[in-house]
């Protein structure tokens, strides 16, 4: 089926939208690590519930490594993902919606260590470098200060 040049021009803007979407939220969230330490912060109502459940679900996965995205992405992987995910289709709004994920802990959002995910993968993920105090540093680095009284 070929797309008129309206059409062509429609999706070209839903994209946009949705590019900035990405962005806001990537920004936004940044934003608030370097006010707030990750392991004071709540990204959910059901923070505790998401930890333990991938905890469970996932009990290989260490926070402190580099999300290897081509294991993520394998069939396997989408079908684990999946699992998870759907058990929130209720409980977290946006839960599938499309997001940046950084692939590491250790280092700010960029082009190579970003990866593209779901809202429920974003929130399992930081919830628990969170709670790990994995992205503490982010907060610390912008206040030098308190972070050598801590």
């Amino acid at each position: 089926m070929e797309l008129t040049e309206e059409q062509k021009g429609n999706f070209e803007d839903i994209e946009k939208q949705f590019a900035v979407k990405v962005v806001q939220h990537m920004s936004t969230y940044w934003g608030i690590l370097e006010k707030v330490r990750g392991s004071k912060l709540k990204l959910t109502k059901i923070d505790d519930e998401i930890y333990e459940h991938f905890k469970q679900e996932f009990p290989e996965f260490d926070p402190t490594a580099t999300i290897n995205e081509d294991d993520m992405k394998s069939k396997a992987g989408k079908e684990k993902w999946r699992n998870f995910i759907m058990q929130y289709e209720k409980k977290v709004d946006d839960f599938n919606f499309g997001t940046m994920l950084r692939a590491n802990p250790k280092f700010d959002y960029g082009e190579k260590e970003t990866i593209f995910a779901v809202r429920m993968q974003f929130y399992a993920v930081e919830i628990v470098r969170n709670k790990e105090g994995l992205n503490d540093w982010i907060y610390e680095k912008n206040h030098p200060d308190e972070a050598k009284s801590s």
